[in-house]
């Protein structure tokens, strides 16, 4: 059932002048980049939404096939009567198969930055889960030192799913991974989802699909400057670009100019050479020794992986 009343956490406000301050750091780096959360507004989240249901894109269907077709050997890796606690739980889409494999979960506590993607998926879980007890909280990662779940004694189960660890730096992981654990405490355990490496022919295509999807979305950066900052950036000059860095075994997309153009933004003027780029997401793959010492490098062990047939991604167990 859903609780009230809902436990919120006030999250840290995300003004425009935040997003200005970052895009002009961003634009003025020798290498220009900006950071990947703002690809996502609303127009931004909903494109990615359709990304997921791409033929190309393998991680969403995979990971939701590997949950379902592992449910049992997952559900008895985990202690029963638990509470899960899902990390940027968005639609909550996975949340289903995993309550639906625990032995008498006893509380979801879904933890999302944005209200109306949270309230609507926490009732609906509470909908279809009457005997777990929802608690939503509205928080980002930024705000997990400061964040207390009044659970008890209860046993915690961390639940990131989707890879999204593999959109975080290096530094910024093994932090994340610190933090949850200090949040869920000594004895909880955490399940992610971590993509693998694979070959290029089928890591490319799902980054650069044949629909232009993933070209939209990147591009609805540049139109959300434009919409939110006063910029002037022509879309037509830029064209989406994403590829693989070997050095740091990561998908990188990129902003491409077309030509020598100039775009302003808040009155700030910042001049492109055709070819140069903004670097607008990352998303790391991963070997199983490589995960491995992220994760101890963040106070966890890996305890368990589960892994698809074709060994394309993985979820594994952290204790």
């Amino acid at each position: 059932m859903m609780l009230e009343p809902v436990l919120t956490h006030e999250p840290h406000a995300e003004p425009d002048g935040d997003f200005l301050d970052a895009v002009l750091h961003g634009l003025s780096l020798p290498k220009r980049s900006l950071p990947s959360r703002f690809l996502y507004d609303a127009h931004g989240s909903n494109l990615f939404e359709h990304i997921t249901e791409l033929p190309e894109y393998y991680p969403t269907r995979t990971e939701i096939g590997l949950l379902r077709s592992q449910a049992g050997e997952i559900g008895a890796a985990l202690p029963s009567g638990a509470v899960v606690v899902e990390f940027g739980s968005g639609s909550s889409r996975k949340t289903e198969l995993l309550l639906a494999a625990l032995d008498r979960p006893a509380a979801y506590v879904p933890i999302d930055i944005s209200a109306a993607a949270l309230y609507p998926a926490a009732r609906r879980i509470a909908q279809s889960f009457p005997d777990v007890d929802v608690y939503p909280v509205l928080g980002g990662f930024h705000d997990l030192e400061r964040m207390r779940l009044p659970l008890g004694d209860s046993r915690l189960v961390g639940f990131f799913p989707g890879s999204t660890i593999g959109n975080f730096s290096q530094r910024a992981a093994v932090e994340f991974l610190l933090s949850a654990r200090r949040l869920l405490g000594p004895g909880a355990v955490f399940l992610l989802g971590v993509d693998l490496q694979k070959p290029l022919d089928i890591l490319l295509p799902a980054y650069n699909d044949a629909d232009g999807v993933t070209a939209s979305f990147n591009l609805n950066l540049l139109a959300r400057i434009n919409r939110d900052l006063e910029g002037a950036f022509d879309l037509a000059a830029f064209e989406h670009a994403a590829i693989y860095n070997e050095r740091y075994q990561r998908i990188e997309m990129h902003l491409r100019s077309l030509a020598l153009q100039s775009a302003s933004v808040a009155g700030r003027t910042f001049c492109f050479a055709a070819g140069e780029t903004i670097h607008t997401e990352n998303s790391h793959k991963y070997t199983p020794e490589g995960f491995e010492r992220l994760a101890r490098d963040g106070g966890w062990e890996v305890s368990q992986v589960f892994v698809d047939k074709n060994r394309l991604f993985s979820v594994q167990l952290l204790a």
